[in-house]
């Protein structure tokens, strides 16, 4: 169910000043620019996970083997819980060499590989959001120790956008009036608009990953996300 955010105070300014030589403002029309913001509240009905794993070992095969072991029963704990195929998908794989720098015999340092790491970087939808906290619960157990990040999101948020959308607008025409009107001015039609939207950003799986290494099931709560939208609108003005 939305919930309604009031609009933060925007900033308003007339484009030409003073009101006597608008018209002359360089052969320019006269012109009133205000900025609106909407915001609409929704219950998150997904989770987005990146689940990390990383082995070290003397050499890259060996590094190699043992990653994709772990990354396996992670991928095979994944779809016991009921995550379908289509919400499991690699994000990344990287073969990285460790040195380290030792001196020589001429009493300087010379750079020697001394192990290979392999990490294996995994995303994972969740849709039913109580299964998260086993979920991470499980990774971590079967060898997930690298930090990722979880973002609670919506499958379609369209109708929230949409409603922001129309707020934002109704925000920017009621500062455009009360300006106009302030002013001694006409609002006139408006001449143009642009949007700029905004959407919930992940937060960091460490501390999610640190929980889950000290109970039973990490603590997880899924909160609202705010869907923000800011439009800027031009009218023409008239004296």
């Amino acid at each position: 169910m939305f919930r309604a955010i009031a609009p933060y105070l925007m900033t308003a300014a007339i484009a030409a000043a003073p009101l006597p030589a608008l018209a002359q403002n360089g052969g320019a029309e006269p012109s009133l620019s205000v900025s609106g913001e909407g915001e609409m509240a929704l219950a998150p009905d997904m989770a987005t996970l990146t689940l990390a794993v990383m082995r070290q070992a003397p050499s890259a095969r060996e590094a190699m083997t043992a990653n994709n072991k772990a990354m396996s029963d992670v991928i095979a704990a994944m779809k016991a819980s009921g995550i379908a195929d289509r919400d499991l998908q690699t994000s990344g794989i990287s073969i990285q060499p460790r040195y380290e720098h030792r001196k020589n015999d001429q009493g300087g340092q010379t750079a020697e590989i001394v192990a290979y790491e392999v990490s294996n970087t995994l995303t994972v939808r969740v849709r039913e959001l109580e299964k998260v906290g086993e979920i991470l619960d499980k990774s971590v157990t079967l060898g997930v120790n690298q930090g990722g990040g979880i973002s609670f999101g919506n499958d379609d948020p369209s109708a929230a956008l949409t409603e922001a959308r129309k707020r934002a607008v109704a925000d920017a025409i009621a500062k455009a009036r009360t300006l106009a009107e302030a002013a001694g001015v006409e609002l006139g039609r408006i001449v143009n608009m642009s949007e700029h939207s905004s959407m919930p950003r992940p937060v960091p799986y460490a501390a999610v990953k640190m929980a889950a290494d000290r109970m039973e099931s990490a603590p997880v709560e899924g909160g609202e996300n705010t869907y923000q939208v800011q439009v800027n609108v031009t009218f023409e003005i008239g004296q």
